[in-house]
Order: C-alpha cells, then sequence, then structure tokens
C-alpha cells in the first residue's frame, strides 16, 4: 500500500497536471507518458508495461480515475469512485514473496494488460489508504502554480504540498510576505 502510493501520485501527476511545482507543464501522453512512467518501475514491471500496444491511451484513463478518486470532496463520492475502480480493473488479492519480504498481499487487476494489473493494485492501495488512514489522506498541492496531488502518509495528516520544492517555495513566499508588511 505505502510501496504504490508514490507511484500513484506520480502517475496522476504526469498525465493530468498543467501546473506542476510552479511551472507551467503540459500533460504527457502516448509513447512518452508510458515510457516515463515505466521508467519510475522496476525493471520487470517497467517492460512489462513498454510492451502493452496502448500504453500511453490505458496509463492516461488509470491517471484521470486517480484523480477523481483523489480529489473527491465527499467521502462518498470518493469511495464511489474507487469502487468503481476496483471493479473496472478487476483487483483480486494474491500472497506473494518478494526477494528479502515475507509473504504479503499484492491486488494485481484481471485485465488483458500490465497496465490493468497497475489500476487493480492502485484502486486497492487506495482503498487501503482510506480504511487505514481516513478519506482526507489525498489533495492537490496548496503551493502557488501547482496542481500536483499527493498521498499523505505521514502520521498525523499534516501534508499539504506535493514536495519538497513547492514546500520550500511555500514557506519562502510567506516568509517574504511577512517581511513586506
Amino acid at each position: 500500500m505505502t510501496r504504490q502510493a508514490p507511484l500513484i501520485a506520480e502517475l496522476v501527476n504526469l498525465a493530468t497536471a498543467r501546473w506542476w511545482r510552479g511551472a507551467s507543464v503540459r500533460p504527457l501522453t502516448g509513447e512518452e507518458l508510458a515510457t516515463t512512467f515505466a521508467a519510475r518501475l522496476g525493471d520487470h514491471m517497467s517492460a512489462a508495461v513498454r510492451a502493452v500496444p496502448d500504453a500511453g491511451a490505458r496509463l492516461a484513463e488509470l491517471a484521470a480515475g486517480l484523480r477523481q478518486a483523489l480529489l473527491a470532496e465527499r467521502p462518498a463520492d470518493q469511495a464511489a469512485h474507487i469502487n468503481a475502480m476496483i471493479r473496472r480493473y478487476g483487483a483480486q488479492p494474491y500472497l506473494a514473496e518478494d526477494v528479502g519480504q515475507p509473504f504479503h498481499l499484492h491486488f494485481h487487476g484481471s485485465g488483458d494488460s500490465q497496465v490493468e494489473a497497475l489500476g487493480g493494485e492502485f484502486a486497492t492501495a487506495l482503498a487501503l489508504i482510506v480504511d487505514g488512514y481516513g478519506p482526507d489522506r489525498f489533495g492537490e498541492c496548496e503551493a502557488h502554480q501547482c496542481e500536483a496531488v499527493y498521498v499523505d502518509l505521514t502520521r498525523n495528516g499534516s501534508r499539504r504540498y506535493c514536495g519538497t520544492a513547492c514546500t520550500a517555495r511555500a514557506k519562502t513566499a510567506a516568509y517574504r510576505s511577512r517581511r513586506q508588511s
């Protein structure tokens, strides 16, 4: 669950954000999206995603659904989006033993490509985060000119920015604002 959180945010930000870390960006599409996101995955998974003929379009569709779930205003809407994604991607649990780790649950989707497998895994990860942390652990960065999303797994649920760059920009802006007053 926690391993997927940064990947979920990364995919959504690559495919949907128009402002990121204070700069105007073009959401990635097609082969560029597939190649860039696949580079964030392990070697085996990266090759499997890149091998899907229309991986970019499928990843863009997955990212759009994830963004809706992450930014739903009401918990009931969030749950509906996540449940729809679990059904859409056919998330099915199984026990896996990764190198150096004990058996643990995985939830790959049952679709016809590695992107659908990721969709099932990501949708279930969101459901587990809502179950374990609550529905208010997802958000859009509060920094000026940033539409990036984040998944907050901090102990106290205090995250408000997508990363350290936006945190630093916001703190600098607040400091400058105080100095001018």
